[in-house]
């Protein structure tokens, strides 16, 4: 019983993660590629068939099975991503009048995410 609960939880938490990252195709700042790499992780504890129909996916299949093998990412998501971190937080940084504390933890924030985009093997 416990093992079917467990399931159950992570098949919903794997759809709620593909829900997000359908809403993030529309919305800039939610990111659709990290949503369904979780999915995946999500759908892997919880079920072989919703696993592999993520992974055959047209669209994103390669992309989370790369991931998933290599830990790799794409030059060219790579690029976009810094681009739209850098541009997003910028405008935050510049343009948002907010509290020193909360500026310095967007910058943070960002160059930890660059970090760790740029550092990842590219496929």
């Amino acid at each position: 019983m416990l093992n079917s609960s467990r399931n159950i939880l992570f098949l919903i938490l794997g759809w709620i993660c593909i829900a997000l990252a359908v809403v993030g195709i529309f919305l800039p700042l939610l990111p659709t590629t990290p949503f369904l790499i979780l999915a995946a992780f999500l759908f892997s504890k919880g079920s072989k068939r919703l696993h592999e129909w993520l992974l055959n996916q047209k669209t994103f299949g390669p992309i989370i099975r790369n991931w998933e093998e290599n830990g790799a990412i794409a030059p060219r998501a790579k690029v976009i991503s810094t681009l739209m971190i850098i541009s997003l937080f910028s405008y935050t940084l510049i343009f948002v009048e907010v509290q020193l504390w909360i500026k310095i933890l967007v910058l943070f924030t960002g160059i930890s995410v660059l970090t760790f985009i740029l550092t990842r093997p590219n496929y």
